[in-house]
């Protein structure tokens, strides 16, 4: 079993910064591929950023350049930094771990953004 809780959303500005925190617990989360995705109303839920138990990352298109994904094997925490927030990033945040065709996903946390 793993259990994800994210926080660090919140509501800011065009243009500015939040660092959201996925904090797990298990063992097997450290030797997961961990992903952030979105979800705004009324879409669909989708991929943000992941990150490899090695440290290599992906991005959707939508945020190259503006976020970066980390994670901290030792604190069983994986980060996402987002710069340059637009509100087209309002949405709710969710982490996200997949073992054994098994996705977990966190409660979620809501970033708004407003111009």
């Amino acid at each position: 079993q793993v259990q994800l809780v994210e926080s660090g959303g919140g509501l800011v500005q065009s243009g500015g910064s939040l660092r959201l925190s996925c904090a797990a617990s298990g063992k097997i989360f450290t030797a997961s591929t961990v992903g952030w995705y979105r979800q705004a109303p009324g879409k669909q839920r989708d991929l943000v950023a992941s990150i490899t138990k090695l440290g290599l990352t992906n991005y959707a298109d939508a945020v190259k350049g503006r976020f970066t994904i980390s994670r901290v094997n030792l604190e069983n925490t994986v980060y996402l930094q987002m710069n340059n927030l637009n509100p087209e990033d309002t949405a709710v945040y969710y982490c996200n771990v997949r073992v054994v065709g098994t996705d977990f996903w966190g409660q979620g946390t809501q970033v708004t953004v407003f111009s």
